[in-house]
């Protein structure tokens, strides 16, 4: 996707070789010495691209998960699945679509598939609301997930949301409960469940989708507790510092797969995925496909048991005997009395 109008600032390498390519190559006639000029230029640009995004940091990743021409659950939907019928409405308040579910056909499997969509033009961005969900998609996803279990169907989820929508609206009609019972309902659903994280994975927005036998990520994407911006907020009182939060966050693929926060990760092709939206499709696919059939083999209480047990080994805590406890109580009430840290 050379012709792309959107570029990353640290890609800037990449589209010079690029545009040097494109300007040698619209010459007349190619003499040999050209053409060879082009081979050179050609191993240099994968070389230059390959060292590049070997070399991003936690933010840079964040922008590449974000870029604008990066598939979107509508492509996956068009590129990997077949049949795909689409599902509407929390059957309560109406129907989001900024979580979309349906039917679909994935290789030998017939499967249920949710996923978040941002939306390509504004308008369509709007009409999804950037691909933050009110509490009625997660609702519908609900309701279509227990549907899929009732006929047996296998689900997979592909999450790109920067998280809930954070709006009066939404919280009146129970953004916050319903993100907690969909988090419940996915841990006992008695069908293999495979979540995938294709763009944004922001805080309970994505995980209201994500609880899954296996969790996987696409090389450039994130996963986050909250988006490094949200975070910056939070801690610096300023967006300004969302670079440095991303940092602090571990929230890139290799950094989750190190913390056993997610399954797998999903290789990009050269240049991530918004230069190759085919192979990047088809790496997904085969990746849904080989991950089914490992999963529909098993027996379903052993699903149940061992997705039940990775959630729940997630993160470090510490315990305290009761004589610890004690003294901690004390120490904290001390300190508030006198007003020390």
């Amino acid at each position: 996707m050379s012709g792309s109008l959107f570029r990353l600032p640290f890609e800037q390498p990449i589209y010079e070789l690029q545009d040097q390519i494109d300007e040698i190559e619209a010459l007349e006639p190619q003499t040999p010495e050209l053409r060879e000029r082009i081979r050179t230029l050609r191993k240099e640009l994968v070389e230059t691209t390959r060292e590049t995004y070997r070399q991003l940091d936690p933010w840079q990743t964040v922008r590449v998960a974000r870029h604008p021409d990066r598939p979107m659950f509508v492509d996956y939907l068009d590129l990997v699945f077949d049949e795909f019928v689409e599902l509407h409405g929390d059957k309560f308040f109406g129907d989001d679509r900024a979580l979309r579910t349906g039917f679909a056909k994935l290789g030998e499997f017939k499967v249920l598939v949710a996923g978040h969509q941002k939306g390509k033009t504004l308008k369509q961005r709007n009409e999804c609301y950037f691909g933050c969900a009110h509490p009625e998609g997660y609702r519908k996803a609900m309701k279509k997930m227990r549907l899929a279990a009732k006929y047996g169907l296998p689900i997979i989820t592909m999450i790109d949301t920067p998280g809930a929508y954070p709006g009066i609206g939404a919280e009146e009609r129970g953004q916050a409960q319903v993100i907690a019972e969909s988090i419940l309902e996915m841990s006992s659903l008695r069908v293999p469940i495979l979540c995938v994280v294709i763009g944004e994975g922001g805080s309970g927005g994505a995980l209201g989708i994500g609880v899954g036998d296996r969790v996987a990520v696409l090389e450039f994407a994130y996963y986050s507790v909250i988006s490094p911006e949200g975070c910056a907020g939070i801690l610096w009182k300023s967006p300004d510092y969302a670079e440095q939060a991303a940092n602090a966050l571990k929230i890139t693929s290799g950094q989750l797969r190190e913390l056993g926060v997610i399954d797998d990760v999903i290789e990009e092709p050269l240049g991530a995925a918004h230069r190759d939206h085919h192979q990047m499709a088809s790496r997904l696919k085969q990746y849904l496909i080989k991950t089914l059939r490992e999963l529909t083999g098993r027996p379903i209480d052993q699903l149940l048991d061992e997705r039940y047990e990775k959630f729940r080994r997630m993160g470090q805590y510490l315990e305290l005997s009761d004589e610890e406890a004690l003294a901690a109580d004390l120490s904290g009430n001390a300190a508030r009395q006198t007003g020390t840290p």
